[in-house]
């Protein structure tokens, strides 16, 4: 027997855009949690259940106009199997 693919880990990230996003304009991303920076910067920090799902939110990000700033890993949850 072969031994499945390993699952992806989810990835903890911190995206930061330009401007201050209004809470209601990130609905769709409630996992995130939304800090508006002293230097008018959003952060957008929070666990993405793989690379789809980053770059699902980079491309809706990018589809709205809001120029990206930084992409940083922070960390790896472990997955449950």
């Amino acid at each position: 027997m072969r031994n499945p693919l390993p699952r992806p880990r989810e990835q903890i990230y911190e995206i930061r855009v330009e401007g201050h996003l209004e809470q209601r304009r990130l609905s769709a991303f409630e996992q995130l949690q939304v800090s508006h920076l002293a230097n008018g910067e959003t952060a957008l920090t929070g666990p993405l259940p793989d690379q789809s799902a980053l770059y699902g939110l980079l491309n809706w990000l990018r589809d709205l106009g809001i120029p990206l700033v930084s992409v940083n890993r922070l960390s790896a949850k472990r997955s449950k199997i």
